[in-house]
């Protein structure tokens, strides 16, 4: 299989071990990539290899993204690192920080060589300062708002222009990392960083579920469950924020009582009934009542482009499947989710979805719009993901 092959010239040894490793992989036919740092270069075996790509870059964060840009750019998941025990040490920090769990490494160990001592916060403090300098892709950051959510609260809905994931299904404003898609966390947490500044938050104060397609809801200041699809809070500045790509990214406001909440309903969420089980949360725990909550459905698949299989799709209520005798026929999950909340006493007024026309549009569907939205129907396995957030804005106190 072919490999990409880092030598990592700062820790690595100068002797006999290092040519030997070096051979073996010329011979394997391996992509060879050379890390400087400083020092003198010339007497290395590297040099016998003239096909060797060499990363000079001003810091070891820019090398090592210069080095996954390329495994991607030759569709390499594999990679086999020259080093010494010390060199694999800060390089283990580089990979979790700048790789996901597709990616395999292989570390080939020569002789240790003295150098320099990290901190532990040295790796994460260079990473976060270099994705800091990338441009943004696709424009600037752009949301959606919903006219009927008032200015005591903050929220918005994420497209997907204005962050730096380069490779193009999670490009560029890309908001979850997964050890099954190929964004690494580091650069998800830059794009959660250009996301909080653009919307006026701190991107520490957000908070996102631990998705399991269920109706699990979290309250903030509870214990926190091992995973969950809605989250509820009463509290000013926590940002509460629901996933998207495809299924529906849920805000839920209460001017009255000021509560907030999300949920992330696909369509197994949405039959399990996470919707309203959000609105019985922020019932229960903090004496909301149904019809002062306000609940805005954000960009999600809609039934033009989701079909399900005929005994799943017999789930929902007739007016949600508009051709039930097809072998797959379309589901509208939108509309399952009106018709649940309107049961439980959400006044279909204070539902903003597809459905309102005298309003701006918060709902399209992100598998018609590839510009704009992801969507794991239209792009498959490594797709990326937008959300849905909101957060009771702190009280501004007078001197």
């Amino acid at each position: 299989m072919c490999a990409v092959v880092l030598l990592d010239l700062p820790h690595a040894c100068r002797c006999g071990c290092t040519d030997r490793l070096l051979r073996e992989e010329a011979a394997a036919h391996a992509h060879l990539f050379v890390l400087l740092g400083g020092g003198d270069v010339t007497d290395t075996p590297v040099f016998a290899y003239g096909d060797a790509h060499l990363l000079d870059s001003r810091s070891t964060a820019e090398s090592i993204y210069r080095l996954k840009r390329a495994a991607d750019d030759l569709d390499v998941h594999a990679l086999r690192v020259i080093t010494s025990e010390r060199g694999r040490e800060r390089l283990l920090r580089y990979e979790q920080l700048l790789f996901t769990a597709l990616y395999h490494f292989t570390y080939r160990l020569g002789c240790s060589r003295p150098g320099h001592t990290h901190s532990p916060d040295e790796e994460e403090d260079d990473v976060s300062s270099f994705l800091h300098t990338l441009p943004a892709l696709g424009g600037p950051v752009r949301l959606l708002t919903s006219s009927l959510i008032p200015d005591c609260f903050g929220h918005g809905f994420s497209t997907r222009s204005g962050g730096v994931s380069y490779i193009p299904s999670l490009s560029s404003l890309n908001l979850f990392s997964s050890s099954k898609r190929c964004d690494p966390p580091a650069v998800v947490q830059e794009n959660r960083r250009r996301l909080a500044l653009h919307a006026g938050f701190h991107p520490r104060h957000l908070h996102l579920p631990k998705v399991k397609h269920s109706s699990q809801v979290w309250i903030i200041g509870e214990p926190e469950p091992e995973s969950y699809d809605a989250i509820v809070t009463d509290r000013p500045g926590k940002v509460v924020a629901a996933p998207g790509a495809d299924c529906i990214p849920i805000i839920f406001a209460d001017p009255v009582s000021k509560v907030v909440g999300v949920a992330h309903a696909g369509w197994r969420g949405t039959l399990m009934g996470v919707a309203m089980a959000t609105v019985e949360a922020m019932v229960m725990h903090f004496g909301c009542q149904a019809r002062n909550i306000l609940v805005v459905l954000g960009p999600s698949v809609g039934a033009c482009c989701f079909t399900l299989e005929k005994a799943q799709a017999s789930n929902f209520h007739r007016d949600c499947v508009t051709d039930p005798q097809s072998a797959r026929p379309h589901v509208n999950i939108r509309l399952a989710n009106r018709l649940l909340l309107q049961e439980g006493g959400i006044l279909p007024e204070h539902i903003h979805d597809d459905t309102v026309t005298d309003r701006s549009h918060v709902t399209p569907c992100t598998s018609c719009h590839p510009h704009d939205f992801f969507s794991h129907v239209r792009d498959g396995p490594n797709f990326g993901t937008q959300v849905g957030f909101v957060w009771i804005k702190e009280m501004e106190t007078s001197h």
